[in-house]
Parts: C-alpha cells; sequence; structure tokens
C-alpha cells in the first residue's frame, strides 16, 4: 500500500497579502522539492475533498461558521484576527484542508493506503471552537479527529504536534476527552504563549527554550512522548507536522535539521506499526522558510513511505 499525498487546487489560490508568510509559495516549495527528490512519482496522489457543515460543526461552532460566511470576500480581503485573512478563495480551501483528513482516513480505513500526509493549507492547530488564530480557520487535525472516533468507532487516538508553536486550539478540543492522547512540544515564550501546568494528563505538551537542538528534542520524544504513547496503545496517529522549527526558519530560535523530523518520523512509525496497524495521517502546519520547509517535508514523507 501507498503513502498518500493529498492536497487541491484552492489551497493555493487562499493567500493573504505578498508580505504574509504563510504563502502559496510553501506548497510550491513542497512539490519542488519531492520533484527533485524522485520522491513524487513514488507516492499516491489524492485530491481533497470538502469538509461539510457537519464535519465541521463536530469540533466548531455554529457561530463561527456562519461568521466566516458571512464575511467571506466577493474581492479583496477582509481581516478575521490580527494576522489571519480571507480572501475570495479562502472558506474553500479550509473546508478541503479540513476534508484532505477526511479523505484520508476514509482511504487508509478501507486498505486503499497506508498512511497520509496532507500538503493543505491554511493550517490548522491553533484554530478554537470559536475562531480563528495564527493564521488558521478551521483545526485541520480537530475535524478529522472528531470525524474517525464518530465514524469508526475508536477508543484511543493520539495527535502529535512538532510545530514550533504550541497547538492550542487542539488542546481546547479534546483536553476533556480520554479518548485523545495529545503529544508535543513547543517553543517557551512564543505566540502563542500558553502556559501548560493545568493541562490534564491527556494533553503532554513539553514547553521547550529558545536555541534547543535536535538533541533535546530527541530527549523530550524519548522521555515524555513514546512512554506515554506505548501506554496509551493508539489505534489511528495523526500529525501536525510544522517545519518551523527547523533552524533555518526565523520563526523561532530552535535547532532543528531534516534529520530530526525524519527520526522523530521513524518514531511514530514505529508507534503506529505496532499499535495502528501502520495508521497515520500528517497535516501540514508551519514552516515558513520555503527550502528548509521542502527539504524537511520530503524528509518526513520518506519515512512515512519507509522509502
Amino acid at each position: 500500500m501507498q503513502t498518500l499525498y493529498i492536497t487541491h487546487p484552492a489551497c493555493h489560490l487562499h493567500e493573504m497579502g505578498d508580505w504574509h508568510p504563510e504563502s502559496p509559495q510553501r506548497l510550491d516549495a513542497i512539490n519542488d522539492q519531492m520533484l527533485a527528490s524522485g520522491i513524487h512519482g513514488l507516492l499516491g496522489m489524492a485530491e481533497a475533498r470538502e469538509a461539510t457543515d457537519a464535519d465541521i460543526l463536530r469540533v466548531h461552532t455554529p457561530d463561527y461558521l456562519d461568521y466566516l460566511k458571512r464575511h467571506a470576500p466577493q474581492a479583496g480581503y477582509f481581516q478575521i484576527d490580527g494576522d489571519t485573512l480571507m480572501n475570495p478563495y479562502s472558506l474553500q480551501a479550509a473546508r478541503v484542508a479540513a476534508g484532505a483528513g477526511l479523505t484520508a482516513v476514509d482511504a487508509i480505513m478501507a486498505g486503499q493506503a497506508a498512511n497520509a500526509f496532507c500538503g493543505v493549507r491554511p493550517p490548522g492547530h491553533h484554530a478554537v471552537s470559536s475562531r480563528s488564530m495564527g493564521f488558521c480557520l478551521f483545526n485541520n487535525v480537530g475535524v478529522v479527529i472528531a470525524y474517525t472516533l464518530e465514524k469508526y468507532a475508536l477508543h484511543r487516538v493520539a495527535v502529535v504536534d512538532f510545530d514550533v508553536h504550541h497547538g492550542n486550539g487542539t488542546v481546547q478540543m479534546f483536553s476533556s476527552d480520554p479518548r485523545v492522547l495529545m503529544c508535543g512540544f513547543f517553543q517557551d515564550d512564543i505566540y502563542p504563549d500558553v502556559r501548560t501546568e493545568n493541562d490534564p494528563e491527556n494533553m503532554l505538551n513539553i514547553p521547550v527554550p529558545a536555541y534547543s537542538t535536535g538533541s533535546h528534542i530527541r530527549q523530550v520524544v524519548e522521555d515524555h512522548w513514546l512512554p506515554a504513547l506505548h501506554a496509551f496503545e493508539p489505534q489511528f496517529i495523526f500529525v501536525s507536522a510544522g517545519f518551523d522549527a527547523h533552524r533555518e526558519d526565523d520563526m523561532s530560535q530552535i535547532g532543528l535539521v531534516e534529520a530530526d523530523y525524519a527520526w522523530i518520523t521513524e518514531q511514530l512509525v514505529a508507534v503506529a506499526d505496532r499499535f495502528a496497524s501502520g495508521r497515520i495521517v500528517s497535516f501540514l502546519e508551519g514552516g515558513y522558510d520555503l527550502s528548509s520547509l521542502g527539504r524537511s517535508v520530503v524528509a518526513h514523507l520518506k519515512v512515512l513511505a519507509k522509502l
């Protein structure tokens, strides 16, 4: 079975201005590196379907969905919050970004793919139930977790978030749900500047200081994530895959390189192979230095595809 790469043309049409780091060129950079590495022809390719209102409303409020519908512009931009805007294509892009995970899960559960990477934007892990945050409209991983729990009657799913920013929206949606284990790390004292001291036991997000290196992050994975994942025995693993902790990305001061992302992915694949029949769906989150983003996604994909 193949690794699926899932995307949609609308994800390229969503843009928030030439100044904005969350740009369509991010997908171009990934595609360029996939072609240059030769991995492009070794993956299955699929187009994301749109998440329906019912899909979105499992995790977002009706008022918020209605707000986005009412303010989706016919031309130009509508500013949703301080750093998140919509253009005429943004709402469709957000629907397919969330729907990519649904496409992936159905294919995997039907035995048509081993795992999947969703090369989509806008990203999702900052969006909370009632509002956008941090470039995110819908919480893509939240939408697919709720869908998978309901449709496939699973009772243990894990989400791993290795974006350099805290996945606050995912925490808000699932912190009281014992069927969901979240493991993550994030650079302390940067956006969204949250505290984790009172998080419940199923939310294992580890703050790390600026200038942490790959060896530090690997220790976090070995000391915190892996024991929790092995104890939880997840039936499915979802990944919020941000690549903005790369040492070339000026969104953070963390020093990861491609080999670190490959190593993290290797640990997740091993857990998935042991407990979840290999089932992983990974979503693009952050990563804003175009060169390191493309290279890091390819490193992640090579491990998922066992190449």
